[in-house]
């Protein structure tokens, strides 16, 4: 399965590179529209196939809840725990089809990748370049803010793991994490989501991603030993007074940012508990 990922990997990726330079070359408005549906369909075409992959070496379902309501015209920003890289290609196939295709903030070095850079970018990555210092931040902001009004013409989906990295009992312990399953939020790439695009969000996207067999790694996963994967989705409000504003400069929307997502960690981290408890449904019955 790992050759079948790689291989739809590199023939998408291939597929993505003319449509991306007219893209890059001819920026009219109504070239740009028809070359980003190209790009978008091929970008989900490539997170199907390996839905498919992923469904034949782990044929055993999902539990998944919360994701009723959901559509792919809309604008959202979701917010998962972080455990391992399977996290990811569980997240496209919980949301595919249901939401627009995912999409992450990025370091702004991560353009000049070959080939795979200019596939983030002609998808509309959004990319930052995170300098240090007050004054740094508020440019990037702006930068930001300008690479982001591009989603105003196209239903999008910003994905961003708060914590930062994946948990592992390492991590968790150097932190003196006060969750018991999750590691310390932190809120400054969702203070800048925010503040870019945050009128934009029909919802936040509260995702609680457990594993009760036990945490996979990416191996697991191509050898179809995933186990048990259990998925919450919770559509949450933001709040108004969390949106606009420069969270670089403005200590007072820095700390809303940070209780608000504290707020639901801690909910999240009872909730981790909670499906980590629940005993596994009964075998199915032989006749």
């Amino acid at each position: 399965m790992g050759t079948l990922l790689v291989l739809n990997t590199l023939l998408v990726a291939l597929a993505m590179v003319p449509p991306a330079l007219l893209k890059l070359l001819l920026p009219a408005s109504g070239l740009r529209m028809r070359m980003d549906q190209a790009l978008n369909a091929l970008a989900s075409t490539w997170v199907a196939v390996n839905n498919a992959w992923i469904g034949v070496v782990s044929p055993q379902a999902w539990d998944v809840a919360g994701v009723e309501g959901l559509h792919a015209q809309g604008w959202y920003l979701v917010s998962p725990n972080h455990q391992s890289w399977v996290d990811i290609l569980v997240l496209q196939r919980v949301f595919h089809g249901r939401i627009p295709f995912l999409k992450f903030f990025l370091k702004k070095e991560l353009i000049w990748v070959p080939v795979i850079g200019l596939v983030w970018w002609a998808l509309d990555f959004p990319f930052m370049a995170r300098g240090k210092g007050r004054g740094a931040q508020r440019n990037d902001l702006e930068t930001t803010r300008a690479s982001c009004r591009k989603f105003r013409r196209i239903p999008t989906t910003v994905i961003n793991f708060v914590e930062g990295t994946r948990r592992t009992p390492a991590k968790h312990a150097a932190q003196e994490s006060p969750y018991r399953h999750l590691l310390r939020p932190k809120t400054g790439a969702l203070g800048v989501a925010l503040a870019t695009m945050g009128e934009l969000f029909e919802a936040l996207l509260d995702v609680t991603l457990v594993y009760p067999d036990g945490v996979p790694t990416f191996w697991d996963l191509l050898c179809g030993r995933v186990g048990r994967v259990v998925v919450r989705v919770q559509p949450r409000t933001i709040p108004a007074e969390l949106l606009g504003g420069d969270p670089s400069a403005d200590s007072t929307l820095r700390q809303r940012h940070t209780q608000w997502v504290q707020a639901q960690w801690r909910e999240k981290d009872e909730l981790v508990t909670q499906l980590l408890a629940d005993p596994p449904p009964p075998a199915p019955q032989r006749a």
